[in-house]
């Protein structure tokens, strides 16, 4: 019969590419690990992980028992916080993805207001791009996650919003105009961010009628702005959350202005400890 650490440590070791990190994020040693996802191969027939130099990836049977391994985890860990939350306390881990331009504006002060009320709960912050959030909430590697709203399928409270805005160089023909719209951006050589802005961006262009002729891709603010700084086009990104402008980058409003809408979303079946968070958030009444 396969054991909780069995099961943590697999789901572990394959969101955390490796048997020594998963070792650090469950807090027991590399062997103890490694001897818990052997187990659980030899009770199961088949090898699950195929391991080398470069990490780990999945065997069929891997691939196969991975959700059900994770699913059950989640299960036992749900029991644990909702058994213990009738005494009145919230445990467990709250696994929250973010979007890199938001944690540090409207995600960390909510966490700060959390981990003061919730002392009990471990907090586990990473990061990425909006169809990563999605893809961690979609397999259970995430609780909760900031996208985009509306989104369906999943309980969502508003975090904020964010203007969307012309990005450029200083030296473009458009930097002197109070704002920009989006025909005239369409004129330049464009620069898309692939971390999730252009999902907001996108349908407003093309309302408009507007299709931007894509000269690069970046996922992160920071090297869409290098591209920028570089006279290489120009870009939309949001307002909130920017890194500091380089020399020579500037910004302006968009015409039409377009605001990007955040949340923190949750599964129907989430712990006790995401459930707190999303209820935190609701609370705000930024609707």
């Amino acid at each position: 019969m396969s054991t909780l650490l069995q099961l943590k440590s697999f789901v572990t070791v394959v969101d955390e590419g490796g048997f020594t990190a998963a070792s650090r994020r469950l807090g027991v040693s590399q062997p103890a690990v490694s001897r818990a996802v052997a187990t659980l191969e030899k009770e199961l027939g088949l090898p699950l992980l195929i391991r080398s130099r470069d990490g780990v990836s999945l065997t069929e049977a891997g691939s196969l028992a991975l959700s059900h391994a994770r699913e059950a985890v989640r299960h036992l860990m749900l029991m644990s916080a909702e058994v213990t939350a009738l005494a009145g306390e919230i445990t467990g881990t709250l696994a929250l993805a973010s979007l890199p331009s938001v944690t540090g504006t409207l995600v960390a002060p909510q966490l700060q207001t959390y981990s003061e009320r919730y002392p009990a709960v471990t907090i586990r912050l990473f990061e990425g791009s909006e169809e990563e959030v999605r893809d961690w909430l979609d397999r259970g590697a995430a609780e909760a996650g900031v996208v985009s709203l509306p989104i369906k399928g999943l309980d969502t409270a508003v975090l904020g919003e964010q203007d969307m805005v012309a990005v450029m160089p200083a030296t473009n023909r458009l930097a002197g105009r109070e704002e920009v719209s989006y025909a005239e951006l369409a004129r330049e050589p464009f620069i898309r961010s692939t971390g999730g802005c252009a999902e907001v961006f996108t349908p407003v262009a093309r309302r408009v009628g507007v299709d931007f002729d894509v000269d690069f891709e970046a996922r992160e603010m920071s090297a869409v702005l290098e591209i920028v700084r570089a006279g290489l086009g120009v870009s939309i990104l949001p307002s909130a959350g920017l890194p500091d402008l380089p020399d020579g980058v500037v910004i302006r409003p968009l015409v039409p202005k377009t605001v990007r809408r955040l949340g923190i979303a949750v599964s129907a079946s989430a712990s006790t400890a995401a459930r707190a968070f999303l209820e935190q958030i609701t609370a705000l009444d930024l609707h």
